[in-house]
């Protein structure tokens, strides 16, 4: 599949935002924290990558009902769904001025995940968290997502590489008062 910039410039995919507040103290210093053990930009997209992955977990695997949107939030509380530790992975790649996209695949909800720029190149990584049957691996080489989209039941991969979340998915994440209502709206299509 061919990953298509919503925007072509570049820095689009650094900006903070309200969702990826990298400017927000806490998310400077967790990306200081991981950066001192890390030997180069490679290194530290790896360890942002597991750290999102591996230490907050997904809210429905965990059972806990609260909804985060912010990255700064994913951060504090350690619980999110996909779109919300995606947008604490990108908020943690752009402090160190790595440039990230939001990207989704619909698997009959949406599903959100970020991709990475290296070697003038885009690299999605999914950051959900692993259990069994979902194996994700941060890779350069090769996409190890958590999910492969079933064309025969009607999902796909979004090429789109989006600079912001979706209006669609941050709407879904703002209005909900708990994770059984977000449940219940979660997007099934992007509406542009």
């Amino acid at each position: 599949m061919q990953l298509i910039q919503e925007t072509p410039d570049l820095s689009a995919y650094l900006a903070a935002d309200e969702a990826i507040d990298h400017h927000h103290p806490l998310v400077r210093e967790t990306a200081a924290r991981l950066a001192a053990g890390a030997t180069d930009s490679y290194d530290y997209a790896r360890a942002a990558f597991e750290f999102v992955r591996d230490t907050i977990p997904h809210s429905q695997d965990s059972g806990d009902l609260r909804v985060t949107w912010r990255a700064s939030d994913v951060l504090e509380q350690r619980t999110g769904i996909c779109y919300a530790k995606a947008h604490a992975l990108a908020a943690l790649l752009r402090a160190e001025d790595i440039p990230t996209a939001l990207c989704y695949q619909n698997l009959g909800v949406v599903h959100g995940l970020i991709a990475v720029r290296f070697n003038a190149a885009w690299h999605r990584q999914d950051p959900r968290g692993n259990k069994p049957g979902v194996d994700a691996r941060f890779s350069l080489t090769g996409e190890h997502l958590a999910f492969t989209p079933d064309p025969a039941s009607g999902e796909s991969d979004c090429p789109v590489l989006y600079a912001a979340p979706h209006p669609t998915v941050l709407t879904a994440l703002r209005t909900a008062p708990d994770r059984p209502h977000l449940w219940q709206t979660l997007p099934t299509t992007l509406a542009d």
